[in-house]
């Protein structure tokens, strides 16, 4: 018993402290860096495990189909049946089946107010103010977040997270008044932070332009995703 109140009363307290203070700043930093990170790690993950299992989304209208007739094993390596998606809105809305986007879109936006973009952003997607409508002959010009600190922007601020997933070729389904325009990806860029020039660019056809932070959470560069209308 004496010898563990001498062994207490020689602690340096001071070292201790410090140590202390240390190693809390780490747990809280590392708390915080996961945190932040959560929503991308969380798309992440699910876009790998629908990849792995063959999983598709589609806002298609799925037939039913007589069941084959199999063998105990075929089960496991079938391909899973596409997923119905149901647009957040048809009246202004967009799907990226590819990557799970399924959000409002907010129509005519004004890009030099900051404080407008950003409650137009806390409620989906935001379409350019003066750029073309969905179907429109022009570039329809969408914006949205790719952010990590989420407490801050709203339950949108990861909408765009995955859009660098996007490949040639990829479709990206606008609901707009009720009907449904579907744009295939052409191009796939990043540029600067400060460069306007995708926001001013003109086409002779229907065109629709998608933009984001890149990487997620960093205004220091902008994603840019270009697509065509190809209607059925």
């Amino acid at each position: 018993m004496f010898n563990l109140t001498r062994e207490i009363r020689n602690i340096d307290w001071k070292v201790f402290t410090i140590k202390l203070l240390s190693n809390t700043l780490i747990l809280g930093a590392l708390f915080y860096f996961l945190f932040s990170f959560w929503e991308v790690i969380r798309q992440e993950a699910l876009f790998a495990f629908w990849n792995i299992r063959g999983q598709n989304f589609t806002v298609d209208e799925i037939k039913a189909e007589d069941p084959p007739v199999e063998s105990p094993f075929a089960g496991l390596i079938r391909q899973p049946t596409p997923l119905k998606v149901t647009p957040e809105s048809t009246q202004f809305g967009i799907v990226i089946e590819k990557i799970g986007v399924n959000a409002p879109v907010i129509e005519d936006v004004s890009v030099t107010d900051k404080k407008a973009y950003l409650a137009a952003l806390e409620n989906g997607v935001a379409h350019a103010a003066g750029t073309a409508k969905p179907g429109q002959i022009g570039n329809a010009y969408l914006f949205a977040h790719s952010a990590l600190d989420f407490w801050n922007y709203g339950p949108y601020s990861g909408v765009f997270n995955l859009l660098r997933k996007l490949e040639v070729g990829d479709r990206i389904v606008i609901f707009y008044n009720e009907q449904r325009f579907d744009y295939y990806v052409t191009n796939k860029e990043v540029v600067s932070g400060f460069n306007t020039e995708p926001l001013i660019r003109t086409f002779a056809t229907p065109y629709l332009t998608l933009q984001t932070c890149d990487p997620p959470g960093i205004a220091l560069n902008r994603l840019i995703i270009t697509a065509e209308l190809r209607q059925p």
